[in-house]
């Protein structure tokens, strides 16, 4: 059986952080976010990991990745340029923003061709995720249209620091995806949590409601329907200079043409991630409470 393939996101240049916060280390040795999702991939049976990066930080961004964990996993790399287009299109002028996290999953098309996880770099999702998500993919080889979200709760996604966006999910009786609507502005105001709906209406969200956090599991023929809409996005979107074409974007019209159903996996985990340079503290903190705890070696990798 073909074990999976995690999928990392680490193209985005964090500008609301203000650098590469996927090379920032909170460890205790100077370990990022992302190196401990990908140990923790590692422990949970995933079998490769790919990042995708861009051209300008790579060399030296796949210098650092290969010298702590490359005999640790089998690990490749691929670019999210502005001009990796399908036939016939190009870049509008002015354009400068890469087009969105839907066109990060689909430039890894060519290298992936098993069950595959995908994450952002900057998110720490924890070790049950991890497994469930594994074990899910794992019982999907030979499969098509089988696609997961690991589901947080909307409580356990929270940052101290400010207010943050949130997919939140529906489903139906058999735990399955129906929509993902876009919350902005989301915070906790004394005992209750409130966003911003897609009609810019201030919303109340359950606690328990799962939120995707960008944690999605996939199978390969993903690749194929993903070019189908990117190429349809590009027809009416692709002359703008600020249009991105999103991962819910993808999974929602695949749900709705009932090509695909997406099940929603529910983790205990908490999630944390540094959104705002104020996160770092408190992140550093929790890390350093999980390896004191058992949870973590440090060093992470020898």
């Amino acid at each position: 059986m073909n074990k999976p393939t995690l999928l990392i996101l680490a193209a985005g240049m964090g500008s609301r952080y203000g650098g590469l916060k996927q090379l920032d280390g909170v460890g205790p040795c100077g370990e990022t976010i992302m190196d401990y999702s990908v140990y923790d991939a590692v422990k949970a049976g995933f079998g490769k990991v790919v990042f995708v990066v861009r051209s300008y930080f790579r060399a030296d961004f796949e210098k650092r990745v290969r010298e702590r964990y490359g005999r640790s996993i089998e690990i490749d790399f691929v670019e999210q340029e502005l001009d990796k287009l399908p036939a016939g299109f190009t870049v509008p002028e002015g354009r400068e923003k890469p087009w969105g996290t839907g066109h990060a999953v689909l430039v890894a098309g060519e290298i992936i061709d098993t069950p595959f996880g995908v994450i952002n770099a900057d998110d720490y999702y924890g070790q049950n995720s991890f497994r469930i998500l594994a074990e899910y993919l794992k019982s999907c080889n030979g499969k098509e249209g089988a696609f997961s979200m690991v589901g947080f709760c909307t409580g356990n996604t929270l940052s101290e620091s400010g207010v943050v966006s949130r997919g939140v999910c529906s489903a139906d009786q058999n735990c399955l995806l129906t929509s993902v609507e876009e919350h902005h502005n989301v915070k906790r105001e004394g005992d209750k949590i409130f966003g911003d709906n897609s009609a810019g209406e201030r919303v109340q969200i359950d606690s328990e409601r799962p939120v995707s956090m960008n944690m999605w599991g996939f199978t390969p023929d993903l690749f194929k329907e993903g070019d189908k809409l990117f190429t349809k996005f590009l027809e009416t979107k692709g002359g703008e200079v600020k249009s991105e074409f999103y991962i819910p974007f993808i999974v929602n019209e695949l749900i709705t043409n009932n090509y695909a159903t997406c099940r929603i996996l529910s983790t205990p985990d908490k999630w944390f991630g540094v959104t705002y340079k104020e996160d770092r503290e408190f992140v550093a903190q929790r890390v350093a409470q999980l390896v004191k705890e058992g949870a973590y070696p440090a060093p992470l990798f020898n």
